[in-house]
């Protein structure tokens, strides 16, 4: 009779440590069973930086949202769109203009807006503590260039990004139609993979002017060591239109639970030093909730640059 309720005894702990067992297997198997997430986003340059910088991201991401994340680059703004519409990226990070042709297509929802340091428009230099959701774009040419007027565009050699760039391409060409001048007709727009190339080859002099980004002489000045960018470069025209900042946007077919935990995870980045360095990579300071109605004027300007 002992014998057997000691053997009793012994199943009774063989089958206890096999539920423990289980569970705990469960719990570690929680991550691995959530679906894995892809963020893309579209690089600021194309020297082969940006692509180190996307496993360290990944590995942010993927630590806070407990499961796996893969950061893969867009080749354009183009490609982004496209890969959120056929639903190969859940989560990007994505140029004014790029989101809202997702937005369009019904293949994006913006759950943020990034907020980016201030920038004085005299100066041309930012503005200490100062944030803003939106940015101007700005026509760059050499400090010692006669072109002094919008007028003096015509028949000269224009550096621009992919049409679907807002400051690169959308909002310059459609306020120099306003002005009377239509650059796709009466100058030569050459198109460019980033915005160091667009720089470097108006001080070459292969092109007269360039469209870029509000503060781009600040943000690539460390790319041009021989160069003091204030110095050789001057801004011709700063754009009228306020251009919304990029959007945090995600599939919205996304479960409203990951939407959220998606968003505090961008909100908080700030509070760390992973976060802030992973914000850099597109010069991000900040996020905001996102309000869709911003994105309205990009169309406004895409209409009438296209026309």
């Amino acid at each position: 009779m002992r014998l057997k309720k000691l053997a009793l005894m012994g199943m009774g702990l063989i089958l206890a440590g096999t539920l423990v067992g289980c569970g705990s297997n469960s719990e570690n198997s929680d991550s691995s069973n959530k679906e894995k997430l892809v963020v893309q986003f579209v690089p600021t340059n194309n020297d082969g930086s940006m692509e180190a910088k996307t496993k360290p991201f990944a590995e942010y991401l993927s630590k806070k949202l407990d499961r796996d994340v893969e950061v893969t680059l867009a080749t354009d703004y183009s490609t982004i769109v496209e890969a959120m519409a056929s639903g190969q990226v859940d989560i990007g990070i994505m140029p004014p203009a790029a989101y809202v042709q997702a937005k369009d297509m019904g293949a994006a929802e913006a759950i943020l807006t990034s907020e980016l340091g201030k920038y004085d428009e005299k100066t041309g230099l930012p503005l200490e503590g100062e944030l803003t959701s939106t940015f101007k774009g700005e026509i760059l040419v050499k400090s010692d260039s006669s072109i002094k007027t919008l007028s003096d565009l015509k028949g000269k050699k224009i550096a621009a990004l992919s049409p679907n760039s807002a400051s690169g391409y959308i909002y310059p060409v459609a306020e120099l139609k306003d002005a009377g001048i239509d650059p796709t007709t009466q100058s030569t727009i050459t198109t460019v993979n980033d915005i160091p190339s667009e720089i470097t080859s108006v001080l070459n002099g292969q092109m007269d002017a360039a469209f870029v980004f509000q503060g781009a002489r600040n943000v690539f000045a460390s790319s041009f060591p021989d160069n003091d960018l204030f110095e050789d470069l001057r801004v011709l025209y700063l754009t009228e239109g306020d251009i919304p900042n990029d959007a945090i946007a995600v599939q919205p077919s996304m479960d409203e639970t990951l939407k959220e935990e998606v968003k505090q995870v961008f909100l908080n980045m700030t509070d760390d030093d992973e976060g802030a360095e992973a914000m850099a990579i597109w010069g991000h300071k900040g996020y905001q909730e996102a309000a869709d109605s911003a994105y309205d004027t990009i169309r406004s300007y895409t209409k009438k640059a296209s026309e």
